[in-house]
């Protein structure tokens, strides 16, 4: 003889057997963005850095702080420039005014000057506005690049105006003829004015690439599957 098989339940035992076992499970609340197919779950937006308007403030901050420091860079440039000699001469009644040496490298030495130390201002000025924020953001860079422009223009003027005098002849009649007597200070290559502001961008984007905080990873959380209801007994 053999036991008689006990018959399956009617489909509506299995739900509510099911329905007693307790509430199925749910994705995880509060997550944003949930993707069910991947499984994977983005942390809610947050606010990226202190807001448009402190960094704008920021950025104007920085701006007349290069700016102001082109000054130094002038000053700087004027001390350390190498004079270009000149002589004067009276010939026919007339004063003229010639290089005391026709080989000099003098005004290289004027243009080099000012490039160097030009680049020295934006290493420095990149490492400190990183130092400041080290988020960096566009209208910093724009800042810096705007400011340090600003600077060079000023260092250039203001150097040239601390200089000799331009007017070479009236320097010559009053230095005397056969005296040799500094040139004005100028600045030959004009490309110069570019080397602050190029150097410390460079400076701030290898700073920032290297060293600024990286964004977390979005968090992620196993695919939600269901689990097929299970009858009394199994």
């Amino acid at each position: 003889m053999t036991a008689p098989l006990t018959p399956p339940p009617p489909p509506h035992e299995h739900s509510s057997a099911s329905q007693q076992d307790g509430p199925e499970p749910v994705p995880p609340a509060g997550a944003h963005g949930a993707d069910l197919a991947s499984g994977r779950y983005d942390r809610p937006a947050e606010q990226d850095g202190p807001g448009m308007k402190t960094e704008l403030r920021q950025a104007a901050v920085v701006t007349v702080l290069l700016t102001v420091c082109g000054a130094l860079l002038g000053v700087l440039w004027w001390r350390l420039a190498p004079s270009v000699p000149l002589v004067g001469d009276v010939v026919d009644k007339s004063w003229v005014v010639y290089l005391k040496d026709s080989e000099g490298e003098q005004a290289v030495g004027v243009d080099g000057t000012f490039t160097l130390l030009a680049l020295a201002f934006g290493v420095v000025s990149a490492l400190a506005v990183f130092l400041v924020r080290r988020r960096g953001g566009v209208p910093l860079v724009v800042a810096l690049g705007v400011g340090a422009l600003l600077g060079s223009l000023l260092a250039w003027r203001l150097g040239v105006w601390l200089g000799p005098t331009g007017d070479v002849l009236a320097h010559a009649r009053q230095a005397g003829k056969g005296v040799t007597f500094p040139a004005p200070l100028k600045l030959g290559a004009k490309g110069a004015l570019l080397a602050w502001p190029l150097s410390g961008l460079l400076v701030h984007l290898g700073l920032t690439a290297l060293f600024a905080p990286r964004d977390p990873e979005p968090y992620a959380y196993e695919p939600y599957v269901q689990s097929p209801p299970q009858g009394p007994g199994e």
